[in-house]
């Protein structure tokens, strides 16, 4: 019998388990919301500046869903039409390829029933990524790779730098071409092995998270059970990473983990998509003092677009823990991790970007932060340290 067939009881258990994402209509509508209320007015100076702007997110979960992204939606955070109303440049798009039931920011086993698994069956996954982790990312990249065929003057997988900078090059000259490069949420799917990190560089994975919720081979998560820092595994892992010039993401790394991994990695790490403890005292959060060594060693931090990072994902509040992380940090070490499509309430989606732009104005933001801010820092950083 093949590798990839479950086996008849754990089928069972999931086709049972998943009636409910098939019979609800909309799931992900239940889980990647925009929140009501009104949108910001937007003057013609922002409208303007916005324009002008290099924008890049460092995190979205978009390809975990079922959506055409080359088609406008009426739910969900990103698709390529609101990309180009947003005049999104670069983005980080995110295999997630385990989720465990009863997720939350305080504790959970990683031998908690996988939500990811109910997803893939519910959604028509090929049956070999419904036991492999490894093969659901594989199964992303490919999803990913079909977009570019399918749209290629709107949507462009960059690989190195310089395929960025010619991204770059055509938006200068007019074209709405989005750069995106792949990344891993947590490094699970290596699934033990050394070796399949040359099978995900292969793939195009560029940016690789070391945890998601749940401790893993690699380490302790910050929301999982044991806090412990890098094992001998994560640092073979994290050694082999730097060799091939893949930026590391410490989001939801243990404050171990991301300690070990300053200690270890000769490279500037991301943490791409967070909330700073000092504005948000959350348990999503790492401290403080650890953000600041983290911007010190030249790396770049994202902040989110939800709750649990800022605790009010108002535009206004986002605009304030992006001017503390600024002060904290410096505005070189700044960006955008909104965590789109990850699961999230947001109050806009990328298509109302502009409403960012517009409440750092009214908040006294200089062009310059700005511009670095949107996007600039990014683009910088991944010019600087992609292949």
């Amino acid at each position: 019998m093949k590798k990839w067939f479950l086996s008849l009881t754990t089928l069972a258990l999931v086709l049972f388990a998943s009636w409910k994402w098939l019979l609800i209509p909309g799931i992900e509508q239940e889980l990647n919301k925009v929140a009501s209320g009104g949108s910001l007015e937007v003057s013609e100076q922002a409208k303007a500046l916005h324009s002008s702007l290099v924008i890049g997110d460092l995190h979205a979960d978009s390809f975990l869903w079922a959506r055409d992204l080359s088609k406008e939606a009426d739910y969900g955070h990103l698709d390529l039409p609101r990309a180009q109303r947003g005049n999104l440049g670069i983005q980080v798009f995110t295999s997630v390829t385990k989720s465990p039931q009863g997720q939350n920011y305080s504790e959970n086993s990683a031998d908690a029933r996988d939500n990811i698994t109910l997803l893939a069956v519910a959604q028509g996954w090929p049956p070999r990524t419904w036991d492999s982790l490894l093969e659901r990312a594989l199964y992303h990249s490919e999803r990913v790779s079909a977009l570019q065929r399918s749209a290629p003057e709107q949507f462009h997988v960059v690989y190195t730098a310089e395929d960025l900078r010619q991204v770059l090059k055509g938006r200068e000259q007019g074209a709405n071409t989005l750069a995106a490069i792949l990344g891993i949420e947590g490094a699970h799917p290596l699934e033990g092995d050394l070796s399949n990190i040359e099978r995900l560089y292969d793939a195009g994975f560029r940016v690789m998270g070391l945890q998601h919720f749940f401790d893993n081979e690699l380490g302790g998560s910050l929301h999982g059970q044991n806090g412990a820092g890098l094992t001998a595994f994560g640092r073979a892992a994290v050694q082999e990473m730097d060799r091939r010039s893949i930026i590391i993401d410490v989001a939801h790394s243990s404050e171990s983990v991301v300690k070990d991994v300053l200690t270890l990695s000769e490279r500037p790490l991301i943490v791409s998509h967070t909330g700073l403890k000092g504005s948000c005292n959350s348990p999503r959060n790492i401290s403080d003092d650890l953000m600041q060594e983290v911007a010190e060693r030249g790396g770049l931090i994202g902040i989110g677009f939800w709750k649990g990072a800022v605790c009010d994902n108002s535009p206004g509040n986002i605009a304030k823990a992006l001017r503390y992380a600024i002060d904290l940090l410096g505005v070189d070490h700044v960006a955008l991790g909104s965590d789109y499509d990850g699961s999230v309430e947001v109050s806009f989606d990328v298509g109302d970007l502009n409403v960012l732009t517009a409440e750092m104005l009214r908040q006294g933001f200089t062009e310059k932060e700005i511009r670095k801010v949107m996007g600039e820092n990014m683009r910088d950083f991944f010019l600087n340290y992609l292949p």
